[in-house]
């Protein structure tokens, strides 16, 4: 008899415990989130771990798109009244049609009643800013630093290159650090290795019809490329070799490029790829720019207008573009955009990144300009200035004379 009511007791133990862990599954508030690759991208799922762990009243539930499809879908959704919580913003002129569109939630009021703190992103949030009103933040910025080969400086005896480092230094220590077989520098063939330099003083825009400034730095190429200290433009165009490998090889001194190779060079360690020791720098700057300007893509986030969880929406995009949801981006490799000590070193701490505190200290960029802005006839400046560019790298075209077309070219749009 006792043993039976033993058994009754665990079993009225057994669906009370059950009982509460349904009840408390109940109380808790969906939080829905669009975005894309959900199921592949590890910050999304460290950041929904943390996010839950943190708020464990809120169920945060990724709505996945594909990435190829993203600003379609999400707008067919949006336009279809769709009440999901917050989209994720992968183009700043995807939330330019959503706010023309009504569909973007303002975020001054939540950002004044929390007195939230925006002096971690730089002057990133000010390219959500529209018309002066606030309609996202950017969790994610891929910002551009400077790699660099600590073996082949070692072997070379030259010191390594610094945090505050002019143009003009940079291409000297380039010149210095090319010997037969080994190059000084490289540059891939994209227009923002090469010109997006002028943008980081976040005077100058790619589209603002003015582009003389563009001038210095073609300049600067073109004469590494004629000192033998990078490779040429045409070579690299025909042998179609990319940058990861170029770097990789091991006979390149330094190499500018977004932040994320970081991840692949440390992948490169661990499969035997890459097998020289390296470190990054912020990237140089012009004469009369702060040190640790440079610039980047954003990733961010919007609170539908339509959401019925405004409250939870807005402490999920507070939380996952602020210190916390940082290190949970960071904590995968993923550059956060909120730049403070405290996300440096979670960034610092993931395995295989360089242990040197100049890398670290490259981790806190002082300003983050975006490559191209929102503006009008975007669609037909761009073509413009690539095309140019082209034929400035490949001297078909004298830089002064691409300099020339492209501001004419632009300026006939707006005639």
């Amino acid at each position: 008899m006792k043993k039976l009511l033993s058994m009754i007791l665990a079993v009225m133990m057994l669906l009370s415990v059950a009982g509460f862990a349904a009840a408390e599954e109940e109380l808790k508030e969906v939080l829905t989130v669009v975005t894309w690759d959900a199921n592949t991208t590890p910050y999304l799922i460290a950041q929904e771990a943390a996010f839950e762990a943190a708020h464990p009243l809120i169920d945060l539930q990724y709505i996945d798109v594909a990435s190829q499809d993203y600003a379609i879908k999400a707008g067919s959704m949006l336009s279809g009244n769709d009440t999901s919580d917050v989209f994720m913003v992968k183009e700043i002129s995807d939330l330019v049609n959503w706010k023309a569109q009504g569909f973007a939630e303002p975020l001054d009021g939540y950002m004044e009643k929390a007195e939230y703190d925006v002096s971690g992103f730089v002057g990133m949030e000010a390219n959500y800013a529209l018309e002066g009103t606030q309609y996202a933040l950017p969790f994610r910025s891929d910002f551009w630093v400077l790699f660099y080969n600590k073996d082949l400086f070692d072997a070379a005896g030259i010191a390594y290159p610094t945090n505050d480092m002019t143009w003009d230094a940079y291409a000297q220590l380039a010149k210095d650090m090319t010997k037969e077989g080994q190059y000084g520098t490289h540059y891939h063939t994209w227009l923002s290795a090469v010109a997006n330099w002028a943008v980081a003083d976040g005077v100058n825009t790619l589209a603002d019809g003015q582009y003389d400034d563009l001038a210095y730095f073609y300049n600067l190429y073109q004469g590494l490329e004629d000192a033998g200290a990078c490779m040429a433009y045409s070579e690299l165009k025909s042998s179609g070799l990319h940058y990861s490998a170029a770097f990789a090889n091991g006979n390149v001194a330094m190499m500018p490029m977004g932040y994320w190779y970081v991840s692949t060079l440390i992948g490169y360690q661990n499969d035997g790829t890459c097998n020289f020791n390296w470190g990054i720098t912020a990237v140089p700057h012009a004469e009369g720019v702060a040190a640790g300007s440079s610039f980047g893509n954003l990733t961010g986030v919007m609170m539908n207008a339509k959401s019925e969880n405004k409250a939870t929406a807005w402490e999920y995009i507070s939380w996952l573009c602020g210190v916390e949801g940082s290190k949970a981006t960071a904590s995968t490799g993923a550059r956060p955009a909120w730049v403070s000590e405290d996300v440096a070193t979670a960034m610092a701490s993931v395995a295989g990144f360089p242990t040197d505190e100049a890398s670290k200290a490259a981790l806190l960029p002082t300003f983050v300009a975006v490559e191209w802005p929102v503006v009008d006839k975007l669609s037909d400046i761009k073509p413009i200035v690539e095309e140019e560019h082209t034929l400035i790298m490949t001297r078909e075209i004298s830089v002064e004379e691409g300099i020339e077309e492209m501001n004419e070219r632009v300026a006939e749009l707006f005639e």
